[in-house]
């Protein structure tokens, strides 16, 4: 018989809950609201994502939301973000990530209809 007992040390840690504000909302949008809350990214640009193998470190994410916050109010409108390994393209206004592609493939194109450009070194 094994009997399993409670070393007086450890004490369990309660497991967080996400709460989802809809039956149909993914467990990646309620994640990444929970990484960066202020920042929305659209369907497209999640796919986008997912497809290219594209992710931030928390200290990215919280660089890109400041930039893309300043730019919303100096006037920016739509904004192309430049990091080390992606490029995104952001609406300023709505604080969203519209579409992502990785810098190789973003050495290739020509982006029209961005008033505003933010490069983030890492």
């Amino acid at each position: 018989m094994n009997k399993v007992t409670s070393h007086h040390l450890y004490k369990p840690m309660p497991l967080p809950t996400l709460k989802s504000k809809s039956p149909k909302e993914s467990f990646q949008s309620v994640l990444n609201e929970s990484l960066h809350p202020s920042i929305k990214i659209s369907k497209h640009a999640e796919k986008r994502m997912d497809e290219r193998n594209i992710s931030f470190t928390h200290r990215t994410w919280a660089e890109i939301e400041a930039k893309l916050s300043e730019a919303k109010t100096k006037g920016v409108s739509e904004s192309l973000i430049l990091t080390k390994n992606a490029a995104l393209i952001a609406s300023a206004k709505n604080e969203t990530i519209i579409t992502a592609m990785n810098r190789q493939e973003a050495s290739s194109q020509l982006f029209t209809g961005i008033d505003g450009a933010i490069i983030i070194d890492h």
